[in-house]
């Protein structure tokens, strides 16, 4: 068995021993009187924005493949979720075995055909998993909804859609859960349709010079935009994201192409580095 040292202790390298440790390291860091003056001054709300930064970095890590990279910003992550889980024992609400027990619990729960002996309906491919998997969070979403509705609680199928989450992927989760349940376009043509009519509304906006308006209509065109990159089993953050990207790589070489600051160089040389850019972007 493989041996890590933290700082001057050693123990066996097990996944359990590890999450003891750095289960041990975040109590020592919010003792009072001898813990670290920082941690000991967070809770929830403070460290959230490290939470959705580590995301992030996570992401970034793995679209460039970059795997040692990624190795540290999941610890970073985990971190994260140990500070909650430590934030929420000193309260009494719950401890990160909870939090360990209840994941496994929905695993097991949402893969019947994986440990359930005795489970005999047909899975063939990832889209039945998907299927199962959809229909089982609907079966916990009714769940949650009886017993709101007992305390009198106003609900809707889009109670448990985060209001945090960036808004093309919240656009997309919405779309998605409404979907489940009937609520949308028969095929993509009329997604098609709707992103024409939508965007002539934009223009009519503008002509009318009527900035409330076009901000609405140009939201409305990017809802619409969403549900096509769903009809076609996209994900419209990450498109976006690709996007922003290619734009930066492209616009990088056209400042590399000018070799200048690009407010000296007029709108039609722009575009000859521009599409120059294209060229030598191309992978």
């Amino acid at each position: 068995m493989s041996k890590v040292t933290i700082g001057k202790i050693t123990m066996s390298k097990t996944a359990n021993d590890s999450i003891e440790k750095l289960i041990e390291i975040m109590g020592k860091l919010r003792t009072p009187e001898t813990g670290c003056p920082w941690d000991l001054e967070q809770d929830y709300s403070s460290i959230l924005p490290y939470t959705i930064e580590e995301v992030y970095e996570v992401a970034d890590a793995i679209e460039r493949s970059d795997f040692d990279d990624l190795k540290g910003e999941l610890g970073d992550l985990l971190f994260q979720i140990i500070f909650y889980a430590q934030l929420a024992k000193e309260e009494g609400r719950f401890e990160f075995s909870d939090v360990v027990d209840g994941i496994c619990q929905k695993l097991i729960t949402r893969h019947p055909h994986v440990f359930d002996e005795d489970y005999d309906e047909n899975i063939e491919d990832a889209n039945d998993v998907l299927k199962r998997w959809e229909d089982q969070k609907q079966i916990e979403r009714e769940a949650k909804l009886v017993g709101r509705n007992s305390r009198d609680t106003k609900s809707s199928l889009l109670d448990d859609i985060p209001k945090v989450l960036p808004e093309l992927k919240r656009a997309q989760k919405i779309q998605t859960r409404v979907s489940k349940q009937g609520f949308d376009w028969p095929d993509v043509s009329h997604v098609w349709e709707k992103l024409n009519e939508e965007s002539a509304e934009v223009k009519q906006a503008v002509k009318e010079n009527n900035l409330e308006d076009i901000e609405d209509e140009i939201g409305d065109l990017l809802f619409v935009c969403v549900n096509l990159a769903r009809h076609y089993n996209l994900d419209a953050e990450q498109a976006l994201r690709k996007a922003n990207q290619k734009f930066e790589k492209r616009f990088r070489k056209v400042e590399e192409l000018a070799n200048d600051s690009i407010s000296n160089f007029t709108l039609d040389q722009l575009e000859a580095f521009w599409k120059c850019a294209k060229e030598l972007t191309k992978s």
